[in-house]
């Protein structure tokens, strides 16, 4: 992928922790064409000019961590991974606190993201200056990943108040956020059964012979 500008103070927190039961297998390390989902989704934040990567572990740790280490990303493991999705954002938001201005959120299995769509939301989130503490994409009228969230948020995220996880908080600021329309239907696809991996794998050969 191409890279982008450096962006300083602004880091991705890419959840790897799941166990993934119908996908049979450990998600992060599933094949999409030559790169694991994991350097799939490495590589995208990379390629928009994100540098500081955080990878948040559970399920298979060992494995994921040997991978984690090879292409250069930071990596710390949730051990609650199993009491839900919020507490790895939780665990990476204890990592990232005060390192960064704000901090994208991607799970691991939205691997199509294009670059483009993170650098836009990176300039929103400039222009906005204070007025925003979360940008978000948006195709087609609907939300998608990954939100940019300001560091402003940490210690809410850390706090626990929140009954429904990451989509509590996000409800509860939807007044001081900016949505991007970015144009990019990837925003909107998860690999959560092996027909959609197999489909991220068609439409991935089919932009590579374009």
């Amino acid at each position: 992928m191409q890279g982008s500008p450096y962006h300083p103070g602004i880091s991705a927190l890419v959840l790897c922790a799941g166990r993934s039961r119908r996908m049979g297998g450990t998600k992060p390390l599933l094949k999409l064409g030559s790169e694991t989902l994991i350097e799939r989704a490495v590589g995208i934040c990379r390629a928009a000019g994100v540098e500081d990567i955080l990878a948040v572990l559970g399920h298979d740790a060992a494995r994921v961590a040997a991978v984690a280490d090879r292409i250069g990303a930071r990596w710390t493991v949730n051990n609650r991974y199993g009491e839900g999705m919020f507490t790895s954002v939780q665990e990476g938001a204890v990592r990232l606190d005060g390192i960064c201005r704000a901090f994208f959120l991607l799970p691991v299995d939205i691997p199509l993201v294009r670059p483009d769509t993170l650098t836009g939301l990176i300039k929103a989130f400039a222009a906005a200056g204070s007025g925003a503490v979360v940008c978000r994409p948006v195709s087609e009228g609907r939300r998608g990943h990954p939100p940019l969230i300001s560091s402003a948020l940490i210690p809410e995220i850390l706090g626990g108040e929140a009954p429904d996880g990451m989509r509590s908080i996000l409800a509860r600021h939807e007044g001081n956020s900016v949505f991007v329309e970015c144009g990019d239907p990837w925003i909107l696809f998860d690999i959560d059964t092996q027909d959609d991996l197999e489909k991220a794998r068609e439409q991935l050969a089919a932009a590579s012979r374009i």
